[in-house]
């Protein structure tokens, strides 16, 4: 009776049913590994709440759309599409968050197609080396701190060309001027350059300098980060 309760009202006669019992393991499987894989992300990470409550149900939510497709290639290739959807309405994450999703789902269908102990093992094996790596700080460069970006307001009266130059080329290994905009109604502009220091200890001494010539306007000076969208 309760086999025909869970059963689909267009099943055929030759259809398997998944039995409820063996759907709550998967589920419930699906929900652990969720967890492990959402707390090896938080380790040593920045997150937001809502990634990782995501990134806990996305493997369970693949169990289910998987055990229900149950080899229809119909439905098969409705659920591919409707994933393809979400893509379009959804911002590009980082590669760490990408990579986080590809992991939840990729468990998920291996849960879904009843290997549980492969999405476990899966889980753990490459959970664990994520874990590693925020360790390590893997792919992060060791002198970061001399990679800076700088910005530089000035009045519109000055040309900017090769004002800086002395001063870039005394205090830093690389400069690249990579943006100018105007600002205040046009009556300033405001630079943007990377630079690599060649001493950090002289980063003070150098905005003194730039000081001097930008009529002691607003400077800013912060860490080279990459744009969230880029891979």
């Amino acid at each position: 009776m309760l086999n025909h309760l869970f059963k689909g009202i267009f099943d055929a006669e030759y259809t398997a049913v998944i039995s409820p019992g063996k759907f709550l393991l998967c589920v419930s499987v699906a929900l652990v590994i969720g967890l492990l894989l959402a707390g090896c992300y938080m380790y040593h990470s920045r997150y937001t709440r809502s990634f990782v409550a995501t990134l806990a149900m996305l493997p369970a939510v693949v169990c289910v759309v998987i055990m229900m497709v149950n080899g229809n290639v119909g439905t098969g290739v409705a659920v591919a599409g409707a994933f393809s959807l979400i893509r379009f309405r959804s911002a590009a994450g980082s590669a760490k968050e990408i990579g986080a999703i590809f992991l939840a789902m990729g468990t998920g269908l291996l849960a879904g197609m009843g290997y549980l102990g492969y999405a476990v093992l899966c889980a753990v094996l490459l959970g664990g080396v994520s874990m590693i790596y925020n360790q390590l700080d893997f792919g992060v460069k060791k002198r970061n701190r001399q990679y800076k970006t700088l910005r530089i307001t000035i009045p519109e009266n000055l040309d900017y060309t090769d004002v800086f130059a002395p001063v870039m080329s005394e205090y830093t290994k690389e400069c690249e001027l990579t943006e100018v905009k105007t600002t205040n109604m046009g009556s300033l502009f405001r630079l943007t350059y990377h630079l690599t220091l060649q001493d950090v200890s002289r980063e003070k001494e150098m905005i003194d300098r730039l000081r001097c010539r930008n009529g002691n306007l607003e400077i800013t000076i912060s860490n080279q980060q990459t744009a969230i969208g880029e891979l």
